[in-house]
C-alpha cells in the first residue's frame, strides 16, 4: 500500500473515531427533552450555525403548523424522534370482488382487516414514550389519510408530543379542535384509508421530510417558524447554544416590557441560569469551552 492510501485510511480513522465521539448517544434522551423544553426554532436555527451546521436540518416552510394558539403556545413541541415510512403500494387496489353488491362485504372487511393488520399498520407504535415526536414520511402515498383525529390521541396516550409529516393528514378539523399539534404540508393531505393505497416500508430507519433527513434519535422542534432537526451527535452543545440566547432574548425583552410599561407575560418569564441548568443535567457549563 502507498503512502497516499496509509494517509487517507488514518484519515478515514481519525473523522470515524472523532464523529464517534461527537454522537451523543450516551446522553438520556429525558435530558435531551429537559434541555430542549421550551426552545424556540430560531435559537436552534442559530445554535446549529455556531457548530458548523449551515443549512442543515431546517425543514421546507410548507411544513407548519395546522393550528396555532399563541396564548398557550400548545402548537410548539419538542422531542426525540421516532420514525416510519409508508409508500404507495405496488399490490391490486381491490378484493377481486364486485363490492357493490352487499354480499361481498364481509369480502370488503376480510380484505381491509388484512390491510391494516399485514400491510399498512402502525408498527412503530412500539417506540413511543414519553417526549416522542411522530415523524412520518408519507409523500406520495395515493391520497392517504395515514393519520387521522383518532390516532394521534392514541399516539399522544403513549407519551407523544406530537406529529411531523410530509402530507397525509385526514380529519383536520377534529384535529385542530382536539389540539392535537401536528406540522405537515397541508396541500399534501390525504383523504382515503390506507386500504388499497399504501403500505409500511420502513421503522427507525431515516426517512426525509421537507427537505430534511431525520434519523431516529435526533431531536425535533418546532413551532410557528417551522420546524428544524438536530443531528443526535450535536444535540448537546446546540441545545445549550439555543438555551443561551432564549434566556438572552428573555432578558432583553423582559426590560422592553418595562420600559413601555407592558404588562409581563409568560415570554418573559426569567428562566434558570444557563450555568445553573446545565450543571443540574450534568452537562458542561459552557458549551463554548473545551
Amino acid at each position: 500500500m502507498g503512502l497516499f492510501g496509509c494517509i487517507s485510511i488514518s484519515f478515514l480513522l481519525i473523522s470515524l473515531l472523532a464523529y464517534g465521539q461527537e454522537t451523543g448517544n450516551d446522553v438520556d434522551d429525558a435530558v435531551l427533552i429537559e434541555l430542549y423544553q421550551g426552545a424556540r426554532v430560531t435559537d436552534v436555527v442559530d445554535g446549529m450555525v455556531t457548530v458548523g451546521y449551515m443549512d442543515v436540518g431546517v425543514m421546507d416552510p410548507k411544513i407548519a403548523p395546522l393550528w396555532k394558539d399563541v396564548e398557550t403556545m400548545e402548537h410548539r413541541f419538542s422531542g426525540i424522534a421516532v420514525t416510519v415510512r409508508y409508500g404507495p403500494t405496488n399490490r391490486p387496489m381491490h378484493p377481486g370482488a364486485d363490492l357493490t353488491k352487499p354480499e361481498n362485504y364481509e369480502v370488503y372487511r376480510q380484505w381491509r382487516g388484512m390491510w391494516y393488520s399485514q400491510l399498512s399498520a402502525e408498527p412503530f407504535g412500539e417506540f413511543i414514550k414519553e417526549g416522542t415526536v411522530v415523524v412520518m414520511d408519507n409523500k406520495d402515498d395515493n391520497d392517504t389519510g395515514s393519520t387521522g383525529s383518532k390516532n394521534i390521541m392514541d399516539w399522544q396516550e403513549k407519551g407523544a408530543v406530537g406529529l411531523v409529516s410530509a402530507g397525509g393528514v385526514r380529519d383536520i378539523d377534529e384535529i385542530i379542535r382536539q389540539k392535537n399539534p401536528v406540522y405537515t404540508n397541508y396541500f399534501e393531505r390525504g383523504r382515503g384509508e390506507r386500504i388499497g393505497r399504501n403500505e409500511v416500508i420502513d421503522v427507525q430507519q431515516p426517512v426525509v421530510i421537507g427537505g430534511c433527513t431525520v434519523y431516529p434519535g435526533d431531536v425535533v422542534v418546532a413551532d410557528s417558524d417551522g420546524v428544524v432537526v438536530v443531528p443526535r451527535r450535536v444535540a448537546v452543545r446546540v441545545g445549550q447554544i439555543a438555551y443561551q440566547e432564549l434566556v438572552d432574548d428573555i432578558k432583553g425583552r423582559r426590560a422592553l416590557y418595562e420600559d413601555t410599561g407592558r404588562a409581563y407575560d409568560e415570554t418573559v418569564e426569567l428562566p434558570e441560569e444557563p450555568a445553573t441548568f446545565f450543571k443540574r443535567l450534568g452537562l458542561p457549563e459552557d458549551p463554548n469551552k473545551p
